[in-house]
């Protein structure tokens, strides 16, 4: 049966990453997935299922929290830093490498949403992992926002950042809205009502709070993980991608993929950005195990068919 620990590692400036970390039943080492969550989400949005799931494959898994989310440590809190997330994720890489369970030759990484944008960088730049698996990514910050922000709410936007900055040179903290907007009207990064009930789902509320630092709007509008994606090459990259996405936008996931090198694969499902965590569960996780099998198990070993 496969065991599921609460463990820490220190992130890039000293912070305490928690995390999960499973371990299959049968003895390692075993090639190792390394995993993380969406922009202002935490491990408790669905992650979880799919980590038993490449588990119950044969893989040791680690599930972390980003610096200033859910168990992980980090100031100030809910503030989304996309290099400072990837800089920490390179750690999680590295405490794999440690463990007795891992051979540290066959590691893998997944990252869904925003975290799907940065498994495209790492895959890019980190050449211990040896295959990316990016789910419904983020692959340009500034066309998906240029979507969601009426050309009319620019301006006030744009404003906002500056005064945020002025505040924060006069030694205030920086300036916070809602991650979904609740209520009409709500200042929020997002108001699909999709967005919304994916991040109250009630099983992620003891350890999510509805709250994010203003900057992490500017900072994920310069944010632009295609322009790294044809860097991937030679290391295997499969996309998996929802074709009635508003959130990362299916065409500007296209669009990058389009310009990946091979090795790749794309698989796409129906829905919207959250339908892999739901009604597409099965055949996004069914796309990911295979491939971890394909470029992680070197013995062609499928738990499944024992």
């Amino acid at each position: 049966m496969t065991r599921r620990l609460e463990v820490e590692f220190p992130g890039e400036d000293g912070n305490k990453l928690a995390a999960w970390l499973y371990l299959p039943a049968r003895p390692g080492p075993h090639p190792a997935v390394t995993m993380a969550h969406g922009f202002a989400a935490t491990r408790e949005h669905g992650l979880d299922r799919f980590a038993r799931v490449f588990a119950d494959a044969g893989f040791v898994v680690l599930v972390h929290d980003h610096r200033g989310f859910g168990g992980s440590s980090g100031v100030p809190r809910h503030d989304v830093d996309p290099w400072a997330q990837i800089a920490d994720w390179r750690r999680a890489v590295s405490f794999l490498e440690t463990r007795p369970e891992v051979d540290p030759e066959r590691i893998g990484i997944w990252g869904t949403s925003y975290a799907g944008g940065h498994a495209v960088i790492l895959g890019a730049t980190d050449s211990r992992l040896r295959c990316v698996v990016a789910q419904v990514p983020t692959t340009s910050g500034f066309e998906q926002s240029r979507r969601r922000v009426p050309a009319s709410a620019v301006a006030q936007l744009e404003s906002s950042f500056c005064e945020d900055d002025r505040d924060r040179f006069r030694g205030k903290l920086p300036a916070r809205i809602a991650v979904v907007a609740t209520a009409p009207g709500m200042p929020a990064a997002y108001d699909d009502p999709q967005a919304v009930a994916f991040y109250t789902q009630p099983a992620a509320q003891h350890a999510w709070t509805n709250e994010l630092t203003l900057r992490s709007s500017r900072t994920a509008r310069m944010y632009e993980p295609s322009m790294w994606i044809a860097r991937v090459s030679p290391t295997p990259l499969l996309m998996i991608v929802a074709l009635q996405d508003v959130i990362t936008n299916t065409d500007l996931q296209l669009e990058a993929y389009e310009r990946a090198l091979e090795p790749k694969s794309l698989v796409t499902v129906p829905g919207g950005h959250f339908a892999p965590y739901d009604a597409q569960f099965s055949v996004a996780s069914r796309a990911a195990v295979d491939w971890f099998l394909r470029h992680l198990d070197a013995q062609g070993h499928d738990p499944r068919t024992e």
